[in-house]
């Protein structure tokens, strides 16, 4: 069967390569809204064209698409991807326009092409060769989620995956992402942190005012600075009174898969020019360091900052901020604890918003759907497959795994940042594109079969 596979998806690469194209030259911009509707419209399209029952449903920011298409057996596979893009800009950084599809090196070129349309139709594409290899029919069933807020925190996918339950019924999920790293060895995330981000904002006058009268008048500068000096020590332990109570331990099969993982410290020297990691880590400590919950602040704008002087106190100041969440912590949870330590240190006046919140996932590394994803990528990549207990970035997985009570792994295209995925010249290689199509195959063709 995976013969069958591998010489339709060979035969074919160029078609899908080509509506590939059709689907990245179409602008989706989540963060302005350009192009949206049209995007979504168009998926719907495509999904349709590939043999889906569709449903364009709204109600939950831009529209989430639908696709259903049955199969011999009763078990069925969800697809997560997103068709909205990040915002194209800076523009002159682009060597062709971002919108304007091209191939070239061996690869392809525009906004959206790894992040994630191009993700998006690998996966039809593998569908396609795995009703092809069983003579029309799919092994099993195979649900799409295709959502248009994901760029901007999927802020409605939650509610929807609650109202909409009997629709989603499904036994497994393949998130998106995933597929290979940076030394191209195959491997998936079995968790993602969660996330709590909020904005602090405090006024301590009613407008700036002249810097002469700095002995009198209190700056809103200096209290944003003392409100985050409280949260985190000089040793970055987070100083919110209960913020450590539910973090579950490290689990000493965590431990071993952490050990089997490559070390990425080199790597990481070389990219960002690090001297010195947090808290001095290095080695095996470094990569322990994911199950560390983390509160990092995003941005601080007070004052003015433009050039030469102004000579004045600020009357406003705001802070960006996001706690990083490992399993079994709550957002919800702690935000109200943040709340609790700003009063108790005397910020009553500091108001709290939250901008997004997401809770940690997990799945079991021996999951029949693990194994078969393991199996399948050795045969693809013909490298061991690694399980990767905890990825430091967060996703609505959590929204999925929870109400349906699934398993959710990741299984896509490869490494972001080769890909130059949400920055200019984004790309994906011709060569990821058919590999990861050849692995999702495999597994859509074994899924039905892994509980025996």
């Amino acid at each position: 069967m995976s013969s069958a596979i591998d010489r339709f998806l060979q035969e074919n690469l160029e078609a899908y390569l080509q509506q590939t194209i059709r689907l990245c030259a179409q602008p989706s911009v989540s963060a302005t809204g350009e192009g949206v509707e049209a995007c979504a419209g168009l998926v719907k399209q495509t999904l349709q064209q590939h043999g889906f029952q569709t449903w364009k449903i709204e109600g939950y920011g831009n529209p989430v698409i639908v696709g259903r298409a049955r199969g011999r057996s009763e078990r069925t596979l969800l697809f997560y991807n997103h068709y909205d893009v990040q915002p194209p800009e800076p523009l002159e950084l682009w060597d062709s326009p971002p919108f304007e599809p091209q191939i070239r090196e061996g690869k392809l070129f525009a906004r959206g092409a790894k992040d994630d349309k191009g993700e998006f139709m690998a996966r039809l594409a593998a569908v396609d060769a795995v009703r092809a290899a069983h003579g029309g029919e799919l092994p099993c069933g195979v649900l799409f989620v295709v959502e248009g807020n994901e760029e901007v925190g999927s802020p409605g996918i939650a509610r929807f995956v609650q109202d909409h339950l009997d629709l989603l019924r499904c036994d497994g999920a393949i998130w998106e992402e995933g597929g290979i790293d940076f030394e191209e060895r195959p491997g998936t995330s079995l968790g993602r942190r969660g996330i709590l981000a909020v904005e602090l904002e405090v006024q301590t006058l009613s407008r700036d005012a002249h810097s002469g009268s700095a002995h009198i008048l209190p700056s809103a500068a200096w209290r944003m600075v003392r409100v985050l000096a409280s949260l985190k020590d000089e040793n970055e332990r987070i100083l919110i009174p209960g913020f450590y109570d539910d973090v579950k331990p490290i689990s000493e099969l965590d431990l071993e898969l952490l050990r089997r993982l490559p070390d990425n410290e080199p790597y990481l020297r070389a990219t960002f020019e690090v001297r010195g990691f947090v808290g001095g880590l290095t080695g095996f400590e470094l990569k322990k360091a994911v199950f560390n919950p983390t509160c990092n602040i995003q941005g601080i704008t007070t004052g003015y900052q433009g050039p030469g002087n102004k000579t004045v106190i600020p009357a406003k100041a705001s802070a960006k901020l996001d706690f990083r969440l490992v399993p079994n912590q709550d957002p919800t949870d702690i935000l109200k604890k943040l709340r609790t330590h700003l009063d108790a240190e005397g910020f009553t006046d500091v108001r709290i918003t939250y901008t997004d919140y997401m809770f940690p996932a997990r799945s079991e590394a021996d999951h029949p759907l693990v194994r078969l994803a393991a199996k399948a990528a050795e045969e693809v990549y013909q490298k061991p497959y690694q399980l990767i207990p905890l990825t430091g970035g967060s996703s609505p997985v959590y929204a999925f795994a929870r109400p349906l009570g699934i398993p959710v792994i990741d299984a896509g295209v490869g490494f972001g940042i080769t890909n130059r995925t949400h920055a200019p010249n984004e790309n994906i290689r011709i060569q990821d594109f058919h590999n990861a199509a050849r692995h999702i195959a495999r597994i859509l063709d074994g899924f039905a079969g892994i509980w025996g």
